[in-house]
């Protein structure tokens, strides 16, 4: 049986666990039961699998190892994560954990975050084994948990405390890279930009806090906790970070003028509406042109005639490369004396470069199944378990290929409603992703 033969159906089985994470361990569920699964899938070709629960019951993580030709180079991890953001049911036109297959696409929640790639790793890895391929190097497959609450009980916490599992791996290829952007191009063709994501926006969850004196809602108040943290969340939310272009944000707005004849060079006017050009994309590439400070949540008071003496707020900071410093001095501007500010959660930017075998090795697997197709960096403004695997000095990519249609809002199905993937993309990132295994 070949990939392609059971691909579809192993994404689907997949959905079908509801593995939502609420961000809360008691009421975060199905980690396990889908790891299981999975490693009874990889067990039944062959493989010794590692069942590990990273800190908690229920956190459930796979390892699995495929021994490559060349054992003294360094071995690439594939990694996916099995738990997905909740669902309401009844916003859907189907069920979110049913895994329906319908209108040509798989439907559910996870579809393309990402039980699409954990689909494909498993499907390729069981073909691999089945076939006694022999890679050019190790290959480490890790079905991970929590990477949807920041990864603290998975892969921050694997890379902590089981560093073992991660011995000789160099390099890693995960989520959100390697789908298509289709552009036109001025001789009236189109070509099909592949994003490889080369680099992440640091996340961080903020808190502000603020305290004063407490009293009467009809006194006069000289100190006002809620006003304090108001004004420095308004401040936040109203302050524009400035333009900085890093390398890999550089890299794929250059191809990108080169293949539209259009200007998205660092000196357009107002270059974020430039890049709605490409369509809805655009929301993730503009976000990561700048820093972002996005207030998510306020907090104070208990009782309607109660000034309180305790106010907070949440923001949502989501920092480029090499700007923490800078950040971190502006937003004590920002807050003023009075707010305090602590961090929840904290996961350092991450950038490589778009060079060296690895690269080469996507970009063939790419050209190999679409003639008018080109692999280009790109930077996601969001965050990934690669976070963790940085720490170990690992080389990070986004490689999950998918062919997608160009009328697709692809960034709105992450986390959305109606969250679905095309079969036949599906199908187009295994066969991708068997030949870029067959030369990593």
């Amino acid at each position: 049986m070949r990939a392609t033969d059971e691909v579809v159906d192993l994404v689907s089985r997949l959905i079908q666990f509801d593995t939502s994470n609420t961000g809360q361990p008691e009421t975060t569920k199905g980690e396990a039961d889908c790891a299981k699964w999975v490693a009874a899938q990889l067990e039944e070709v062959g493989y010794t699998t590692e069942y590990v629960e990273s800190g908690m019951p229920g956190r459930g993580n796979v390892f699995a190892r495929l021994p490559g030709a060349d054992r003294a180079r360094g071995a690439l991890l594939i990694h996916v994560h099995l738990d997905v953001v909740p669902a309401e049911a009844g916003d859907w036109s189907v069920h979110p954990f049913s895994g329906t297959i319908q209108d040509g696409y798989i439907w559910g929640r996870g579809a393309v975050d990402m039980k699409d790639m954990a689909g494909m790793a498993l499907a390729l890895a069981r073909q691999l084994k089945r076939d006694g391929t022999v890679p050019p190097r190790d290959i480490v497959f890790a079905f991970l948990a929590d990477e949807e609450a920041g990864g603290t009980w998975g892969s921050h916490w694997l890379v902590q405390n089981r560093p073992d599992l991660f011995e000789g791996i160099t390099e890693a290829v995960g989520e959100v890279g390697g789908f298509s952007l289709t552009v036109d191009r001025p001789d009236g063709g189109v070509r099909r930009l592949y994003l490889v994501e080369t680099a992440e926006k640091g996340l961080s969850w903020m808190r502000l806090t603020c305290d004063a004196q407490a009293g009467h809602g009809s006194f006069l108040a000289a100190e006002n906790a809620v006003t304090e943290i108001a004004a420095a969340v308004a401040r936040i939310g109203a302050h524009r970070f400035p333009l900085v272009m890093t390398e890999s944000v550089a890299e794929f707005l250059t191809a990108l003028s080169e293949e539209t004849g259009l200007d998205f060079s660092p000196e357009t006017p107002d270059l974020e509406s430039a890049l709605f050009k490409i369509g809805n994309l655009a929301r993730i590439i503009g976000a990561t042109l700048r820093d972002t400070a996005n207030p998510t949540m306020l907090s104070a008071g208990y009782k309607a005639n109660v000034i309180p003496q305790h106010a907070e707020a949440v923001i949502d900071c989501r920092v480029l490369p090499g700007r923490q410093v800078e950040f971190e001095r502006t937003i004590d501007e920002l807050i003023g004396p009075n707010v305090k500010r602590e961090w929840i959660t904290h996961l350092d930017a991450y950038e490589t470069t778009f060079d060296g075998h690895l690269v080469d090795a996507m970009n063939e697997a790419i050209l190999a199944h679409d003639e008018d197709g080109r692999t280009v960096p790109y930077m996601l403004s969001g965050g990934t378990d690669a976070k963790a695997f940085a720490k170990l000095g690992i080389r990070c990519f986004g490689f999950a290929p998918l062919q997608l249609p160009p009328d697709l809002d692809f960034a709105a199905l992450f986390h959305g409603v109606d969250e679905r993937v095309p079969v036949d993309s599906i199908l187009f990132g295994t066969k991708v992703f068997e030949h870029f295994l067959h030369n990593c």
